[in-house]
C-alpha cells in the first residue's frame, strides 16, 4: 500500500518576482531540495505585503500543506514583513527552528544573523520563514527536513519518540 506523499507550500515573497520583473530562483530550489526529500511542493508568489503573506500561508494549511516554507521578506528593509504576516497567523511558536536556521546560516555568512525569520505551527503545519537567497534555502531547508515529520506528528499527539 502506497502513502500519501506529504504536502508542502512554499511562498516567495518578493515585489519584484511577483510583478514578473526578476525570475524567482530561491522557491524553485526549496521545492526542489523538498521534493528530493519526498514532498510534493508547490511554489506561490506573493507581494512583501503582510496581508497577501499571511492569506498565502492560511490557504497553504487550509489545502492540506503540512510544510510551509516562505522565502524573502525577513531582513531589516523597510519592505520585509514576512515575520510581522507570519506571527499573525500561527498558533505555537518554535524559537528553537528559527535559531538553528540562523545559527548555520552565520557559520557561513555572517549577515544570515540579521534575519528575523520565524517558525511555528498553524494547526498541524510546519510553517518556517527563510531568507531569500539561494544560500539560505540551502542552509535552512535541511534544518527542517531534520523536525518537520516530527513536528507534525506532535502536533497532531503523537508520542515523543
Amino acid at each position: 500500500m502506497e502513502t500519501e506523499q506529504q504536502r508542502a507550500t512554499v511562498i516567495t515573497v518578493s515585489d519584484r518576482s511577483f510583478a514578473g520583473a526578476r525570475v524567482d530562483r530561491s522557491g524553485p530550489l526549496c521545492a526542489q531540495i523538498l521534493g528530493e526529500s519526498g514532498w510534493a511542493a508547490t511554489v506561490v508568489v506573493v507581494p512583501d505585503e503582510a496581508d497577501a503573506i499571511a492569506d498565502a500561508v492560511i490557504d497553504a494549511v487550509d489545502t492540506g500543506s503540512t510544510l510551509v516554507v516562505t522565502t524573502g521578506g525577513t531582513g531589516i528593509g523597510p519592505r520585509d514583513v514576512t515575520p510581522e504576516a507570519t506571527a499573525g497567523v500561527l498558533t505555537r511558536h518554535l524559537p528553537g527552528v528559527a535559531e538553528e536556521i540562523r545559527r548555520v546560516g552565520t557559520a557561513k555568512l555572517p549577515h544570515a544573523m540579521l534575519s528575523r525569520g520565524l517558525a511555528g505551527m498553524r494547526h498541524g503545519a510546519l510553517v518556517v520563514n527563510v531568507a531569500g537567497s539561494t544560500g539560505a534555502v540551502r542552509d535552512g531547508i535541511p534544518v527542517i527536513l531534520q523536525v518537520v515529520d516530527h513536528a507534525i506528528a506532535q502536533a497532531s499527539g503523537g508520542d515523543h519518540e
